[in-house]
């Protein structure tokens, strides 16, 4: 059970922190986009994620208790001292996602994490879909295990990390924002098969083209939000394909011919999201294509053609999501744009000639305004390194 530090405690655990650097750890966290291949990730799919230069940093360094902790945000103003040994209730804010983390390490390493403090301040807009809950767990996790020398390799903190996040936010969320946090590279995308975790990268030369988030500021919360109800949908379609075709292990295995075949059976919405799954996995090769080729147009129709399928067949958009990307769609100075991320808020992804960015950046403000009655953030993003150690 944690207890809430009190101001005094709070400004000196963090002047301890912060003029004592003898045996301090120093790690960032990045957040992650998703080019294209949304919602394929627990259906076995190819994704093209990568890591951005937007971040969480931690500080962390031993204290001399064997069990008692100390973690304080910058963000929030807020620190907690808790016992590790003794696991936040799932749910229970931020902290509670740490703990999952110190629980998922204990099963690994048994006894080897002791008392330490730990202040964390993030540069993540939160519920923007750019996974600042991944890029939390996998920067905490990454950063014991430098402090401790636990040498867990960094699969084994992806899979620890994704299954903290399922218990302690109760969204059974695939691996792909935690793979992209932690094996993210500049100047490159990750193309990633979610079902076998075999990689490679893509690089991301896109000439005078770059990616623009527009944050809708609507946030979004997987718990809360139909995600859970869509994979179990996505789950069940399989088990009916599969029962007459053993050969599809993975809904992305299907094909739009199989759907169709069993689209009685289906139901409308599982036939809606069995669909995007099949089609997305298509957009998703085709994109990887394109890229080598340096056809940044059919990027941009691709993009388009992806938020499309989230909004008519996967049905995860908001409105204030399909009017950016509608906005984006019909303007000349974009090359293409899809929601993306868990939906039902956060943020468009664009494709666009950094030539453009301000005045489109002031235009979409405007009409954004006047449509939804919301601020538009703008955030532009470049590809980063996964979660390392700053020396």
């Amino acid at each position: 059970m944690s207890t809430k530090l009190s101001k005094s405690d709070y400004e000196k655990i963090d002047l301890s922190l912060t003029s004592d650097k003898e045996g301090i750890v120093l790690m960032e966290a990045p957040g992650r986009i998703n080019l294209i291949g949304e919602h394929i990730d627990y259906n076995g799919g190819n994704v093209l994620p990568a890591a951005i230069d937007k971040c969480i940093y931690y500080t962390l360094k031993k204290n001399d208790s064997a069990t008692i902790s100390n973690v304080l945000s910058k963000n929030f103003s807020e620190g907690f001292s808790f016992d590790i040994t003794i696991p936040e209730k799932p749910g229970d804010g931020w902290l509670s996602y740490l703990s999952g983390v110190l629980s998922e390490i204990d099963k690994i390493a048994p006894g080897k994490v002791t008392g330490f403090d730990c202040v964390l301040d993030s540069k993540l807009p939160i519920g923007s879909g750019i996974s600042s809950s991944a890029a939390l767990l996998c920067g905490f996790a990454k950063g014991l295990n430098e402090l401790f020398e636990l040498n867990i390799d960094d699969i084994t903190i992806i899979k620890l990390c994704q299954n903290a996040e399922r218990i302690f936010s109760g969204a059974n969320v695939g691996v792909m924002d935690q793979f992209a946090v932690v094996k993210g590279k500049k100047d490159h995308f990750i193309l990633l098969d979610c079902e076998t975790l075999e990689y490679s990268t893509i690089p991301a030369a896109m000439g005078t083209n770059m990616l623009l988030l527009l944050n809708t500021n609507v946030s979004h919360n997987l718990a809360d939000s139909a995600y859970n109800e869509r994979r179990a949908q996505c789950e069940s379609a399989l088990e009916i394909i599969s029962a007459k075709y053993p050969q599809v292990k993975t809904l992305v295995e299907a094909t739009e011919e199989m759907v169709e075949e069993f689209k009685e059976e289906l139901g409308v919405d599982r036939v809606k999201r069995a669909m995007h799954v099949i089609q997305e996995q298509k957009r998703v090769e085709a994109t990887v294509e394109a890229l080598k080729n340096n056809d940044f147009t059919l990027v941009g129709e691709l993009l388009n053609a992806s938020h499309d399928g989230l909004q008519n067949l996967y049905e995860v958009s908001c409105p204030e999501l399909d009017f950016l990307a509608a906005y984006a769609k019909n303007d000349d100075r974009v090359l293409g744009a899809r929601m993306m991320g868990g939906g039902f808020g956060g943020c468009t992804i664009n494709l666009i000639d950094e030539k453009h960015v301000e005045s489109f950046v002031t235009d979409a403000s405007k009409a954004y305004k006047e449509a939804c009655n919301l601020d538009l953030t703008a955030i532009p993003v470049k590809t980063n390194n996964g979660v390392s150690k700053i020396n």
